[in-house]
This record gives structure tokens, C-alpha cells and sequence, in this order.
């Protein structure tokens, strides 16, 4: 069982989530998570709308650089699952740390080169997409639209909205390609709920699951810079799973 998951992390033939790989990779994002945080605090990184507006751009970077290895048009086993968050991690805090160093040497504020060399690489990989299904973008807007008036009217924190609306976005994509388009779920417990209850069942799951984790963070979290943290990490997950699947609805003939 564990040579499977170990061949799954080295091999790029390999494909798919099981409970081990599901639990290894639940362990290697808190460890992720912990570090990550502590590395932003040692280089007093404040975590606020600055900091998550420069790193927005990786994250759909990497969605659609997944979609180019996907579809063939790049090959690399950087570019598959785990490989591929290393690869964007590795590049974004690249060029973050060179972004402070120019804000100590020069003044520039930290977040603006993040900011415009991630649009950059997202608009290099997003040349490579041809969209033709118009028809799906059109039926994930359809089901999108109740739940961006809904978090418009709710009195709720921005970044709570924010977050919920992200994985809102992600269940709908993914709703929309599995019930229209034959799409398949590969991670377990979505897959459960999607062959037991249908594909409606995983919207209103991870509805109930995103909003429930938000309110004990602010509920437990006294620490504001951590509980910024936090959400940003969650919005950075439903944003890497919905602008791959979105990219590659969108560009399926």
C-alpha cells in the first residue's frame, strides 16, 4: 500500500486518490501550512488584502498550467499532482522574496511585482487555451449567479464571503462538468457523495463544510494575522481545484 503511494509521488503514470495518498497529502499540507506561516513571519510578511490580491495570480497559474499538461501541450511530471504546487510554491516565493528585497533596496511596495509577474505567467499559459465551450461557461455562470446575490446580501465578513464564494465557484464547475459533460471525481469523499447522492450533493456539502471551518476560525482564532492565514489557504485550495476545472471545461471541444 505505501510502495503504491510512494510510486504515486515519483511516478507521473500514475493517477488517482486513495486513503493513503489522501492522508499523506492531508499531512504534507499541515506541514506546509505551519511552515509557510512561520516563514511569513520571520520575513514580517503582513498577510492582509495586499498580500493575498499578489499571490491570487499563482494560484490560477497553476490551474491552468495543469490543464496545458492535461491536454498534451506540456509534458513534465512538474506539472502533475503533488509535483506541480512545489513547482508554483517554489516559483511565487521566488519572486516574492526578490520583490523584498526591492522594497528594502528601492522602495518599491513587496506586492506588486508578485502581483504583475503572476499575471504574466498566467496570461503566457492562458495563450495556449482555446475556449469553445461556451455552453459550459455558460451553465457554471447560471448556477454561479444565486450564490454571488446571496453572499451580496448576507451580512457577513468580505473574506468570509470571499473564500465561500471561491469554493461555491469550485462545486458549481465541478457540478456542471460531471452532470453536462461526463466529467469523473477522483478525490474520495466528493466521489461518495456524487455516486450516493448525485452531483447536487457535493455543493451543498462543501457549503455546510467551508462555512462551518470559517466560523470556528473566527471563533477559536484570536491570533488576526493567523486567522488570515487560514482563509487564505482555503481560498487558495478552492482556487487552484476551480480554475483547473473551469479552464479545461472551457477548453473542451
Amino acid at each position: 500500500m505505501w510502495q503504491d503511494v510512494l510510486d504515486y509521488f515519483l511516478l507521473p503514470t500514475k493517477s488517482g486518490y486513495d486513503a493513503p495518498k489522501t492522508l499523506v497529502y492531508a499531512l504534507a499540507l499541515v506541514l506546509a501550512v505551519y511552515v509557510g506561516f512561520k516563514i511569513l513571519k520571520k520575513l514580517r510578511i503582513k498577510i492582509d488584502r495586499r498580500f493575498a490580491l499578489a499571490a491570487s495570480p499563482y494560484v490560477v497559474f497553476g490551474g491552468a498550467l495543469r490543464v496545458l499538461q492535461d491536454t498534451g501541450i506540456v509534458n513534465s511530471i512538474l506539472f502533475v499532482t503533488p509535483h506541480i504546487y512545489t513547482f508554483v510554491a517554489s516559483i511565487t516565493a521566488c519572486i516574492f522574496l526578490i520583490s523584498l528585497l526591492l522594497e528594502k533596496k528601492k522602495g518599491i511596495p513587496y506586492f506588486k511585482l508578485p502581483f504583475v509577474c503572476g499575471l504574466v505567467l498566467f496570461a503566457f499559459t492562458l495563450a495556449y487555451i482555446v475556449p469553445v465551450n461556451f455552453y459550459g461557461t455558460i451553465l457554471v455562470a447560471i448556477f454561479f449567479l444565486p450564490w454571488v446575490l446571496a453572499f451580496a446580501l448576507i451580512k457577513w465578513g468580505p473574506s468570509n464571503r470571499i473564500v465561500t464564494s471561491i469554493h461555491m465557484f469550485d462545486a458549481t464547475t465541478a457540478f456542471v462538468a460531471i452532470n453536462f459533460f461526463g466529467y469523473g471525481e477522483q478525490h474520495i469523499f466528493p466521489r461518495f457523495l456524487i455516486s450516493s447522492f448525485g452531483p447536487l450533493s457535493f455543493i451543498f456539502v462543501k457549503l455546510i463544510a467551508v462555512v462551518s471551518i470559517l466560523l470556528i476560525i473566527d471563533k477559536f482564532s484570536e491570533d488576526k494575522e493567523f486567522n488570515n492565514y487560514l482563509k487564505l489557504v482555503i481560498g487558495i485550495l478552492g482556487g487552484a481545484t476551480s480554475s483547473r476545472d473551469f479552464i479545461a471545461l472551457l477548453n473542451l471541444a
